[in-house]
């Protein structure tokens, strides 16, 4: 009798020990270990990351930091740590959150526009993913790369085309700019490289021109007649005579491209520099902005008319005065400049 009791009693302790062990491992792999009051909360894993810097971004977020380290070696993450960026939803348990950090990394939209150099363009992204400006900007000028993908350090940023994109948010800058390389020859379709062939230009060609349209006029409906009055000026054997690329031209030589340029001198337009259309003919070496897609079609779709000038409208800003004539263009352009002597703008 006694040593059935002996026995009930070690059955009823082995049972108690083993449901003690499955509550607790319950208890830790899947009962609830978040702390915060979110909905959920996000996560960035750094590429040079380990389980011991996750743990300290995770400890404001969990019950308990040492029941996720158990669950994470048992599971082999501790040594196998991914970056990126992740989403962990309140109420997780420790299984689901090692699950997710593992195979679940997130694309953020990475937007980018009106970027006037590479420079710009780099510290614009480097906002947005894991790669610091220097990094991005390295692998964007690495000669070997732009000679096999046809571009030169002046056009390069032609291969960036304004738009938003999805990228995993540890995206290396190799393969960031593989992606625009992709990216950029798939929007020049047969179709468009016809329309550039049609009006004499190549592709980086476009864009450099579209650079200077953009400049010229942010209106959307007036672009197609200034591509126009610059296509035919290239037709013509005209240099350009455009001051977006002067100012560009200006702000290049003096390594100060955040200054303000209201005004253009008659001095300016004896600088020496291969952006001065003033002085050579052809479009400059590189573009002088990143422009919208829609100064891009402006120039792939240019209004046909025999305007050969143009000065912007002192009575409808945004907008300029076209003319066919060098006769008519100064009446224009003096009426400009009596405005901008008006109101004081000499520089």
């Amino acid at each position: 009798m006694q040593k059935r009791k002996l026995l009930i009693l070690l059955l009823l302790f082995g049972t108690g020990i083993g449901l003690f062990f499955v509550l607790r491992f319950y208890q830790i792999f899947f009962w609830k270990n978040t702390s915060f009051n979110n909905e959920y909360s996000f996560v960035f894993i750094d590429r040079d990351d380990n389980i011991d810097s996750l743990e300290l971004q995770l400890t404001p977020l969990l019950r308990s930091v040492n029941s996720f380290r158990i669950v994470a070696e048992k599971k082999g993450y501790v040594s196998r740590v991914r970056s990126g960026k992740y989403r962990i939803d309140k109420g997780m348990g420790n299984n689901k959150i090692v699950n997710t950090l593992r195979s679940a990394p997130l694309t953020i939209r990475v937007v980018f526009n009106s970027q006037d150099r590479l420079e710009n363009l780099a510290g614009r992204i480097s906002d947005q993913i894991e790669s610091d400006s220097l990094e991005l900007l390295l692998a964007f000028k690495e000669k070997s790369f732009l000679i096999s993908a046809g571009f030169t350090k002046e056009n390069a940023l032609a291969m960036y085309l304004p738009d938003s994109y999805d990228f995993f948010w540890d995206v290396k800058p190799e393969d960031f700019r593989k992606r625009m390389l992709n990216h950029y020859e798939s929007f020049w379709n047969k179709k468009r490289r016809q329309k550039a062939s049609a009006i004499k230009l190549k592709p980086e060609e476009v864009y450099v021109l579209a650079s200077i349209i953009q400049k010229e006029s942010f209106r959307k409906e007036e672009q197609n007649r200034i591509a126009g009055v610059y296509i035919n000026r290239l037709n013509l054997g005209m240099k350009l005579q455009a001051d977006p690329t002067i100012i560009y031209a200006l702000k290049k030589e003096a390594k100060k491209f955040d200054q303000i340029i209201k005004r253009v001198l008659y001095k300016d337009l004896q600088i020496k520099s291969p952006y001065n259309t003033y002085r050579y003919k052809g479009l400059p070496p590189g573009p002088v902005c990143m422009p919208e897609l829609s100064a891009i079609e402006a120039v792939l779709n240019p209004e046909k008319h025999k305007y050969l000038y143009f000065v912007a409208s002192p009575l409808k800003p945004g907008f300029h005065l076209f003319a066919k004539t060098l006769k008519e263009h100064n009446r224009n352009k003096k009426i400009y400049t009596s405005w901008l002597d008006k109101n004081r703008l000499y520089r």
